[in-house]
């Protein structure tokens, strides 16, 4: 698909990967709809972006009418979404009983599956439909999902119980989301980010963030945000590219902690 005059929405476009698929995007040539809860970050993205290529939503993603009603004002709006990128996400650390022998806060086990798992569906759905009303494009598509899960969905270290069950899920749904949508053309893909150097990153002891770097094969560095924003493009421009999981992880694997 091609980037010119497409409609993008992204969540946590605010800051992070999102802030740099955003980017990505709208120097492709999209218009891109960033959706964030951090109403600070939000409107400094589209002030940095441009505010004739960026708008900004204020949402919470787990809420079903709240997500519904946002992309009818954003269809009325732009007429269309073309791409939708599901970068919202939080983390918790905790194992599934404490050192004192406590069992998981299970409120906040549900928090983390409500934002990161449901959240993703919940705006993948939306964004599904509206991309259905599409006219295909020259290649037949409609529309492009692209979700966020992490290598944590396969090396989950210890205290990420909750967090590396969201994103085993998101993984889990994309192959089966993709074979849904194909008879609309709209394609569904997954990237499982590696250790990117995200501001949480950045904010991190340098020891820590060295300790973090001696496990990455190649290259031996934490991953930059632009490179997240890099396959963004890649997998909406490559048509052929759909149902898959692509990790972007310098091919480490995670030790147990």
């Amino acid at each position: 698909m091609n980037l010119q005059n497409k409609v993008a929405v992204v969540t946590g476009g605010g800051s992070g990967l999102g802030r740099a698929a955003s980017q990505a995007l709208v120097d492709g040539g999209a218009t891109v709809v960033i959706i964030d809860m951090n109403a600070k970050a939000g409107a400094k993205a589209v002030e940095e972006l441009g505010a004739n290529k960026a708008q900004f939503i204020q949402l919470d993603v787990s809420s079903g009418p709240d997500v519904e009603a946002a992309f009818d004002s954003i269809t009325e709006d732009l007429g269309r979404v073309d791409i939708c990128v599901n970068c919202a996400g939080i983390g918790i650390a905790a194992k599934t009983i404490d050192r004192e022998g406590q069992p998981h806060n299970l409120d906040h086990y549900r928090k983390v599956i409500e934002v990161n798992l449901i959240g993703t569906f919940n705006i993948s759905r939306c964004a599904a439909a509206a991309m259905a009303r599409n006219e295909p494009d020259e290649k037949a598509e409609k529309g492009v999902i692209i979700n966020t899960a992490s290598i944590a969905a396969f090396d989950g270290q210890m205290g990420q119980v909750a967090y590396s069950a969201t994103k085993g899920g998101i993984v889990g749904m994309t192959l089966p989301m993709a074979r849904d949508l194909a008879s609309q053309g709209i394609r569904v893909n997954t990237i499982a980010p590696g250790v990117m150097a995200t501001p949480l990153m950045m904010s991190m002891p340098q020891p820590v963030q060295d300790g973090i770097v001696s496990n990455i094969p190649f290259p031996k560095r934490l991953g930059e945000p632009s490179e997240f924003g890099q396959l963004v493009t890649h997998i909406v421009e490559n048509s052929y590219l759909n149902g898959e999981t692509i990790r972007l992880d310098g091919g480490v694997r995670m030790q147990p902690r």
